[in-house]
């Protein structure tokens, strides 16, 4: 009875970790696929800040992809039978987490510059924006 609660829970531990890892993945592809169409879109548009917003678009998918694939991880070392696999799941885990901290600070610091608005004249003073040239 009880060899057999252990493998259905096993199985069904197996399942749930194939789909995270399998939504993970499909959320990669849909940011690659969305940043790949805004590249397309944005040919037209100026160099200079073209970029950062796709850049952003698709580190925001990378990120949410890592949560689902480390959410995997964790259910792996629930069922790893070694400890030789346990390690393997943990660094693999520590790298995606790490991938994930560095993902958010580059979103975090490059959001502000991806919102703010580009000033049509550079030579308006900023000190006095009421002040017309």
């Amino acid at each position: 009875m009880f060899e057999a609660s252990q493998h259905i829970l096993h199985l069904a531990v197996q399942w749930l970790r194939l789909l995270l890892e399998t939504v993970g993945a499909l959320v990669i592809a849909a940011g690659a696929v969305r940043g790949l169409l805004a590249l397309l879109a944005a040919r037209s548009a100026p160099a200079d800040g073209r970029f950062v917003p796709i850049r952003l678009t698709l580190a925001r998918y990378l990120s949410l992809a890592l949560e689902f694939q480390l959410a995997a991880d964790v259910l792996s070392t629930a069922i790893s039978p070694s400890w030789d696999e346990i390690g393997k799941l943990a660094a693999i885990a520590v790298i995606r987490t790490g991938l994930n901290y560095f993902l958010g600070l580059e979103i975090k610091a490059e959001s502000p510059a991806a919102a703010a608005p580009e000033d049509p004249d550079p030579t308006r003073d900023r000190a006095n924006p009421v002040a017309g040239p």
